[in-house]
């Protein structure tokens, strides 16, 4: 993506954080911009720069305001900003980091894959074959830590949120809302339509990093049965 071709907008959230917005549209180009500007800002922090936190189409930018000798310390992190972004290359592209995750569909582990199948007239082994079949883009990580939410879900097996969500979803659910699927890192309450299950850790405190996915990674599926899972398990 050309420079020329977005706007940017920096707007003041709080005393001591900027927000940068690179569009309102959820797609892949918005995403390889942020993710640019992140790698951009761990190589080149400015004088009172703290933190940046990615959504899936802004960034939010932490400063210290006590860092700058102004009564205005945005204004000037505006201009920082706005220059920065002006200047960076957005044509760069990181080579594709693709995670392969295991996933034991349906049964205990899925007990929601019928009801997908169901709501979209086809077959449970079609909605595994779909499914374990796409390339999927981690947009962004939130929620609970180490959750990606990812992108590229056929629409042949989208399927709506629960009307009631679930209190407690095992670690290593794998599930549909809408048009994303995703995988739950740690047990916590949800209402994603659970197809299936790894069993590997999506995230550790004891591992560097403690995130297996991160924005900008790929994620691929690929069916595994329910032995191969408590091998797997075992060897984690």
């Amino acid at each position: 993506m050309e420079k020329s071709k977005f706007k940017i907008e920096v707007s003041q959230i709080s005393e001591f954080s900027a927000l940068i917005e690179f569009g309102n549209e959820i797609n892949e180009d918005i995403n390889k911009i942020i993710r640019t500007f992140c790698a951009y800002m761990d190589e080149h922090p400015f004088e009172g720069f703290v933190e940046y936190i990615p959504y899936f189409t802004s960034v939010s930018v932490i400063y210290d305001p006590l860092k700058f000798n102004s009564d205005s310390p945005f204004e000037i992190v505006k201009v920082i900003l706005e220059d920065i972004v002006s200047n960076l290359d957005f044509s760069y592209m990181d080579k594709e980091n693709i995670v392969e995750i295991p996933v034991c569909y349906g049964g205990e582990f899925g007990p929601d894959l019928e009801h997908v199948a169901d709501i979209n007239n086809i077959s449970i082994e079609e909605v595994i074959k779909i499914h374990s079949e796409g390339k999927y883009l981690v947009y962004m990580i939130g929620f609970a830590p180490g959750f990606p939410y990812l992108g590229g879900m056929s629409k042949k097996i989208v399927t709506p949120r629960r009307e009631s969500p679930r209190t407690a979803i095992p670690a290593g659910s794998v599930g549909i809302a809408g048009m994303q699927t995703g995988v739950y890192p740690i047990e916590t309450p949800g209402g994603w339509q659970l197809i299936g299950r790894t069993p590997i850790k999506l995230f550790d405190l004891n591992e560097e990093p403690k995130s297996l996915l991160k924005s900008g990674d790929i994620a691929k599926f690929y069916p595994i049965s329910y032995d191969e899972y408590l091998r797997l398990k075992e060897e984690k």
